[in-house]
């Protein structure tokens, strides 16, 4: 038995020991390659260099036609050679603005135009030449624009444009300051270009809208990181004239302007004459309801009345009419449009209400004089169609341009004392 035992064991053991020696092994061995799939793989990206070839030949024959067009492309413009018209902005009476800034690629007309129309109002009352910054305004405006969107959760107009009285309504609140001290341009740059933080702003609060994300100051710090990178964040301190001030301290004690005396006046049928109401653009995104509405003959008489008597306009409407063209550096209706006698309140109502009279642009009237039978304005502007003609950073409008398609202007209101009269 015991030998039995043994022998199955010495078996066992054999067997294991067999086995043992016998266990697979495993080696690296070179990637085996498929010659077919190799050629069908080379066939293809063959094929596709072709297509590729034919593409990029289809689209270069497109941007040659594109470029072409474009080349050749034309405006309908009004002619100007019996046009009676000035002979240059120096022989307009004009009062005091600083030259023309050039906004670039940005829609800051409102800010532009304003600004120098209050940089006017500190030389007309208080004798003092002080350059402003355009920027410091936008950026706070940006600021407000994101609060409104946030609030009415989505439901609120962002986009570059606004108007004058957002000028007033921002200093107000942020105060002011000069424009050495705050540019808007970062990283040497030399030029205006807001695309890029027009796009990202844009695509945050889209973020914030198709997420449900209200939450006022992380939305707001988020657009106050995308405004300080691109146009660099706004001083809260800074020195000017060898003396620090707060942006509202340099409002109250240097510029000393008084933003409750100025005042907007419109001309629409729509409403009532002599009553306050909404000036129905999309650029009047927080719906500001002070706007005075008056008659066209006496909207039109103040503009007048303010040029004879040293005041400066900061007014705004559309501008892209035939009559309006930066080579001649001037505006007028031409009588294919419609005759002179024909400009009233109801043509005016009517391409407002059919929108071939927008609210395009914000400018500044600085100047006046008179040729022929008509009274002419000096424009300033800070948009590229008035750098095309001889004058650069200036428009000369004819009266009857204003009174068609101009659609409000900002005064102030020691011009307007006995009309406001009829408002209480």
């Amino acid at each position: 038995m015991i030998r039995r035992m043994i022998g199955f064991v010495m078996c066992m053991f054999m067997t294991s020991f067999l086995l043992y020696g016998q266990q697979d092994k495993a080696k690296w061995s070179p990637k085996l390659k498929y010659p077919v799939l190799d050629e069908l793989e080379a066939e293809l990206k063959a094929e596709r260099a072709e297509q590729d070839s034919i593409t990029e030949g289809i689209r270069a024959r497109q941007k040659k036609k594109v470029d072409a067009e474009e080349e050749a492309e034309q405006k309908f413009v009004a002619e100007y050679t019996n046009i009676q018209k000035p002979e240059s902005p120096d022989v307009f009476t004009k009062y005091f603005a600083f030259p023309p800034v050039a906004q670039y690629q940005s829609g800051m007309c409102w800010c532009f135009s304003t600004t120098s129309y209050l940089e006017s109002e500190i030389y007309r009352l208080h004798k003092k030449e002080i350059k402003l910054s355009e920027l410091y305004t936008v950026y706070w405006e940006y600021v407000e624009k994101a609060r409104r969107f946030i609030r009415e959760r989505g439901d609120s107009y962002f986009a570059e444009g606004s108007e004058s009285n957002a000028v007033f309504r921002i200093m107000k609140q942020y105060g002011a300051v000069p424009a050495e001290v705050y540019t808007g341009l970062i990283n040497d740059a030399t030029r205006h270009n807001h695309t890029a933080l027009i796009e990202k702003m844009e695509a945050y609060l889209k973020y914030c809208k198709e997420n449900n994300f209200w939450n006022e100051e992380t939305a707001l710090e988020s657009i106050k990181l995308i405004l300080n990178e691109h146009i660099g964040q706004p001083p809260s301190e800074f020195s000017y004239d060898g003396k620090e001030y707060t942006p509202q301290n340099f409002l109250k004690k240097v510029l000393k302007l008084k933003l409750d005396d100025y005042v907007d006046l419109m001309s629409t049928s729509s409403i009532p004459f002599y009553t306050q109401g909404i000036f129905d653009v999309p650029d009047n995104w927080w719906l500001d309801s002070s706007y005075y509405n008056i008659p066209l003959d006496e909207w039109c008489s103040v503009i007048q009345k303010a040029m004879e008597r040293g005041y400066t306009i900061c007014i705004g409407g559309d501008v892209s009419e035939p009559g309006y063209f930066g080579p001649e550096d001037a505006a007028f209706v031409p009588s294919f449009d419609i005759p002179q006698e024909y400009i009233n309140q109801d043509s005016r109502e009517y391409r407002i209400q059919n929108g071939s009279t927008e609210d395009d642009h914000g400018i500044h009237m600085i100047g006046y004089t008179k040729v022929g039978d008509y009274n002419w304005y000096l424009i300033k502007d800070s948009a590229r169609g008035s750098r095309q003609g001889k004058y650069e950073g200036y428009y000369m409008y004819r009266e009857d341009y204003p009174k068609l398609k101009m659609l409000g202007f900002s005064v102030h209101k020691d011009i307007v004392k006995d009309i406001l009269k009829k408002f209480d």
